[in-house]
């Protein structure tokens, strides 16, 4: 009974100790991006300032769509300059985004603003 006992305890450890490094040891790094957001039903994208590059969005931060709404546009897709902090990964095949090459989750809403920076995003 014991010598299971101890088994069962060495288990949970391996796989406490397992879960615990779930990225199996990369390290993601958020990057800040700026540009330009657009919400509405069907759409959530983001164009880079930096570069043009558009992104479907997921907003893991829960405060990006939240925001927007509470600028009260009175319709959907009006667009606004956002900086954000995430990371860009690849898009899906199916759903919504899939039209899109990459997806930019967004981990915290740093700025968002209805003044468009003429002369960052062109």
């Amino acid at each position: 009974m014991q010598k299971k006992l101890v088994t069962f305890l060495m288990l949970i450890v391996i796989i406490t100790v397992c879960s615990c490094n779930g990225n199996s040891g990369k390290t993601i790094h958020h990057v800040v991006f700026k540009g330009v957001y657009s919400f509405g039903p069907e759409v959530k994208s983001f164009k880079d300032c930096d570069n043009g590059q558009e992104f479907w969005v997921t907003d893991s931060s829960a405060q990006l769509e939240l925001k927007y709404s509470q600028l009260n546009f009175e319709k959907p897709y009006e667009p606004v300059y956002v900086e954000v902090e995430g990371v860009k990964v690849h898009s899906g095949k199916d759903g919504l985004g899939s039209e899109y090459d990459s997806t930019l989750i967004v981990k915290k809403l740093i700025k968002i603003t209805k003044e468009i920076p003429q002369d960052m995003c062109n």
